[in-house]
């Protein structure tokens, strides 16, 4: 009997696993809220063997390795435009870069063949029954499922309606961060990456489109303790970072300008998820939703992997999904871990509290030895699990 499983969120990792179940001969469903694939979004990178491994098992190394950016390299500078630092491509874009649009279409036309797609649309209730869940959406439909995976991110609903509320796993890291689009011909001599100005517990920074040429991006970065907002209300949050960068010199009051008109703000805290066990009954959670971080924890690789193995052990334990769930969050809980765990310092690296503090980073990072170091840490972390090799279902391979 085939299982059927609903999976929320097509971003990342939820197109991901549903295409892995696929594979193994499962039948997949995926909802999503948004009426289609979400656009825009910054670039996402995979470094290290275990990234690579799965991309490759999947059959998107070469076409990723087409779409990639070239990475993007960082410089900083101070209020009069002068070089402070100079950081290179790989420092963020690891050994692929792309565009988290071109990752998520990617991936969501690798899984359709497999995959019902359910957009404009989410979970309302999760309800067990003797022989799965019987799942209510917001649409007013009611469809009985034999798991259900939360794949929907940092703010996970699945993860709210199965395990509790947000404030129980969810750790505000001391930060916010905005990203918006503008008008690229406002910098005319804006080169490929991006330049950032510095203030005590700021980051003003403004980089080139990667696709579009008439484009740009803003990405601020402020420290704050935790803010009290509407994440549905974008004057409000255009507000809050207005404030935040008030008086500043250099760019910033152009970029602010250009907020008023910015037509997709992204707006979050840098935080972190803490779940401690990914599994209840016939719910799991796989991605940000179990152990994830708002930027630098490498939540897209590790999100990659984490679908690989879960599909892979559910295909392996042949229904038995306690089993299946307990191997997956055995195989991954510390690698995901250290993963996560340089989310934890991305704010504090990209706007020191002190001026001093960012003296001292444009220091270390200027030594090459140091940056080397960075780069190759990163790259073990990144591949510090083993991945079974999870044969795929015969009549599944088929289709391809």
């Amino acid at each position: 009997m085939t299982t059927n499983v609903l999976i929320s969120g097509a971003s990342i990792a939820g197109p991901a696993l549903a295409y892995w179940l696929g594979r193994h001969g499962f039948n997949p469903t995926v909802v999503e809220l948004a009426p289609a694939l979400r656009k825009g979004g910054h670039a996402v990178d995979f470094r290290g063997e275990t990234h690579l491994t799965v991309l490759e098992r999947m059959g998107l190394l070469s076409e990723l390795r087409r779409l990639q950016t070239g990475g993007s390299p960082m410089r900083f500078v101070d209020e009069a435009g002068r070089t402070l630092l100079r950081l290179p491509a790989e420092f963020a874009g690891g050994e692929i870069e792309v565009l988290r649009e071109d990752l998520a279409r990617v991936l969501y036309e690798h899984s359709a063949p497999y995959t019902e797609y359910i957009f404009g649309d989410s979970i309302t209730g999760l309800a067990e029954t003797p022989s799965g869940v019987r799942v209510e959406f917001r649409g007013g439909a009611s469809r009985d499922f034999d798991l259900v995976i939360g794949a929907d991110g940092l703010h996970s609903n699945v993860r709210r309606l199965a395990f509790g509320p947000e404030r129980d796993y969810v750790s505000h890291l001391g930060y916010y961060a905005a990203t918006w689009q503008l008008p690229r011909d406002s910098y005319p001599g804006l080169a490929k990456g991006s330049v950032g100005y510095n203030a005590p517990g700021r980051l003003a920074s403004v980089g080139a489109d990667h696709r579009d040429p008439a484009r740009a991006g803003a990405f601020f970065v402020f420290a704050s303790p935790e803010l009290s907002y509407d994440r549905h209300d974008p004057e409000q949050q255009k507000k809050l970072i207005a404030d935040a960068f008030s008086g500043l010199g250099w760019e910033v009051p152009r970029l602010l300008a250009s907020l008023d008109q910015a037509p997709d703000l992204y707006f979050d805290s840098i935080s972190r998820a803490d779940v401690d066990t990914w599994s209840t009954r016939r719910v799991c959670l796989v991605g940000d939703a179990a152990c994830g971080a708002t930027i630098g924890g490498m939540g897209t690789g590790t999100a990659m992997v984490a679908a690989y193995v879960l599909a892979g052990e559910l295909a392996q334990a042949r229904g038995e999904h306690r089993t299946a769930f307990t191997r997956y969050e055995s195989r991954l809980r510390k690698y995901a871990k250290g993963c996560q765990e340089g989310g934890d310092r991305t704010g504090k690296f990209l706007a020191p509290a002190t001026a001093t503090g960012a003296r001292l980073r444009n220091t270390l990072l200027s030594r090459s030895l140091f940056l080397n170091g960075m780069l190759k840490l990163g790259e073990r972390v990144s591949s510090t699990v083993a991945l079974p090799d999870y044969p795929a279902d015969p009549v599944a391979s088929a289709h391809d």
